[in-house]
């Protein structure tokens, strides 16, 4: 934000809280020739089949162009709402279009989700760490994120009850329980079958509605993906669906499926926003989905993102000695590691070091409202070739090493005087006395199932 903004102070509270998140920051950077970058989570848009794509839009221009190129209904395409609960019955969702409402992708969903149930002041429950886009859309609305911490199976539901149980004792309820289930943004990590009906009658007991956020749900590696949160409970979960992942990120196609009694103030809200989403795409998106062997497409880019993790989590193993005390999850499906770095070293501050060493990732604090993440960060693997990503592992490896050696060093010195002080002083200051705070300890516990073995 400019310092010398002439209309600072005209704006509305909601978007002055506003700011540009740190992946926005890194694109000029992490788009540099030379920098490996681990940063941005882009599909890889080249393995799509151009010359299906190419042949989807001249048909729908063809036989429908002048539709095509006309305004449309806020509720979207009736053909692409009927065709996606096809998608969703990979997950065990049976839906009826009826309740499918088209967005700008799943972000605007997020959007309008958040301005259809929040008022300044009020809290929503979200894991720790969550999807900064998700911080972003609902920061403008001034709400309160109250995380909940994550282990290897994802949300742990006994500190969301905790956390449930705290706000009723203060007299507030959450308005909304955001969540990531399957192959997390940016953990990595997916919610145990075991833990999804805890968490869903968790927020039906405290009447907590439950978004569920599935862009990656459908690019799992090791077998189908868990039934989704929203095949066990209908009535109190909006699932939020995107085409961005599987299909066309440019396209812009994303949908809500609306529990029944919320589906039409959806779209009233959407209409307020946008008036309707783009016919051409929606078409574009229809026709592919139900005329093109799409199935096909969809295993061979899980093929290509599962290259590309083996070759992170190999170069992880390879560079990151155990020596060095990091742990990082190993993820099913989707695009993201989450590495924790050791305490003492703090993810932002080393960035500037990793640029000139020619790497870029996101530092972990992005993915907390409340200050969490210092000593972790985010690798993404969707993108470049699995030797770019493997040489981007061991340049970031050589930053860690460089700055573990700076911070044992100072630890050294600090010792040194602290020894010096001990022995003028017999008076020695406690963190209960005014000294120093330990650190909060790290979102993802060390646990064997989701990190390096080693």
């Amino acid at each position: 934000m400019r310092a010398d903004d002439p209309f600072l102070d005209r704006y509305a509270h909601g978007t002055k809280a506003m700011t540009a998140s740190e992946i926005r920051a890194l694109f000029a950077v992490a788009s540099r020739p030379e920098i490996a970058s681990l940063a941005g989570g882009m599909p890889y848009t080249a393995g799509l089949p151009f010359d299906v794509i190419g042949d989807v839009v001249a048909d729908v221009l063809e036989r429908e162009g002048p539709a095509a190129l006309q305004y449309g209904g806020g509720h979207g395409d009736p053909r692409l709402r009927d065709a996606l609960p096809e998608l969703m019955a990979f997950e065990g969702i049976h839906a009826s279009g009826e309740d499918v409402v088209i967005t700008q992708g799943s972000q605007q969903a997020l959007d309008i989700l958040g301005r259809m149930f929040c008022d300044p002041g009020d809290v929503i429950v979200a894991e720790g760490p969550t999807y900064v886009g998700a911080l972003s859309a609902f920061s403008q609305y001034q709400v309160e994120v109250r995380h909940v911490p994550m282990d290897a199976d994802g949300l742990d539901p006994e500190i969301l009850e905790q956390t449930l149980e705290q706000l009723k004792q203060e007299g507030r309820r959450a308005k909304f329980l955001y969540t990531v289930p399957n192959f997390h943004n940016p953990a990595g990590v997916t919610l145990a079958e075991e833990r999804r009906d805890q968490v869903l009658e968790l927020a039906r007991r405290h009447r907590v509605l439950v978004l569920e956020d599935n862009p990656y749900g459908m690019l799992g590696f090791e077998g189908d993906p868990p039934a989704a949160l929203r095949a066990r409970d209908a009535d109190n979960v909006v699932y939020l669906g995107t085409l961005s992942k599987v299909f066309c990120p440019g396209l812009r196609v994303g949908w809500a499926l609306m529990p029944p009694a919320l589906t039409e103030r959806l779209v009233i809200v959407k209409e307020a926003a946008d008036l309707s989403s783009s016919n051409l795409t929606q078409a574009i998106a229809y026709r592919y989905f139900a005329h093109y062997p799409w199935k096909e497409t969809l295993k061979s880019l899980r093929e290509v993102y599962r290259i590309r993790r083996d070759a992170v989590l190999e170069a992880l193993d390879e560079a990151f000695i155990p020596e060095m005390g990091c742990t990082w999850t190993h993820p099913k499906g989707g695009f993201y590691v989450w590495l924790q770095l050791p305490e003492q070293l703090d993810a932002r501050a080393m960035l500037a070091k990793a640029i000139s060493a020619r790497v870029a990732y996101v530092p972990g604090g992005a993915f907390y409202a409340d200050g969490q993440g210092t000593s972790s960060l985010r690798l993404c693997y969707s993108f470049p070739p699995p030797e770019r990503l493997q040489e981007g592992v061991r340049r970031l490896a050589g930053v860690v090493r460089e700055e573990l050696a700076l911070a044992r060093a100072l630890d050294g010195m600090r010792a040194a005087g602290a020894g010096d002080a001990l022995s003028r002083d017999p008076v020695r200051k406690t963190a209960g006395d005014g000294g120093a705070r330990p650190r909060p300890q790290p979102p993802l516990p060390h646990d064997s199932r989701a990190v390096n073995p080693r």
